[in-house]
């Protein structure tokens, strides 16, 4: 995937919604946001809207690594 984008190139068409479909399985499987732009050589906000564009709805900050606050004693 990430070879065929040149940074700054612009996407449209069925290689948008290719990348889009790509980027929403992998944000629910659990990659971060920033692990995508990374990996596609895109900019964090990029791949937010891309995101965005697909329905997905977006983890709050910490995403799926944070755990229960351990109780206060």
């Amino acid at each position: 995937m990430a070879e065929t984008l040149k940074k700054g190139s612009r996407v449209t068409g069925a290689a948008r919604d290719k990348l889009a479909a790509d980027l929403k399985k992998k944000y629910d499987s659990g990659a971060s946001i920033r692990a995508l732009a990374e990996e596609t050589g895109r900019s964090y906000g990029f791949v937010h809207r891309m995101l965005s564009e697909s329905g997905v709805t977006l983890r709050g900050r910490g995403g799926a690594t944070r755990g229960k606050k351990a109780a206060a004693g």
